[in-house]
């Protein structure tokens, strides 16, 4: 079995979706996030980028169970 990182994925256009999601995250929350290496942020900076994605993909999920 080959080994893989926790953040690949099996389909290159759902990384490139992630990307772009990613980035506009970033953008609302006021991050200066860049493609590529990052190192100048903090990881609350990061933190937060990642956890809000997370936020808003649980409530789109919840509104398409809700049928909205």
């Amino acid at each position: 079995m080959a080994n893989r990182s926790s953040n690949s994925t099996n389909v290159p256009e759902a990384r490139e979706a992630m990307d772009r999601f990613k980035m506009e995250v970033a953008s609302e929350l006021g991050v200066p996030l860049t493609n590529g290496y990052n190192g100048n942020l903090t990881s609350a900076q990061n933190g937060s980028v990642g956890g809000y994605m997370v936020k808003k993909m649980i409530e789109a999920q919840e509104r398409q169970m809700a049928g909205k």
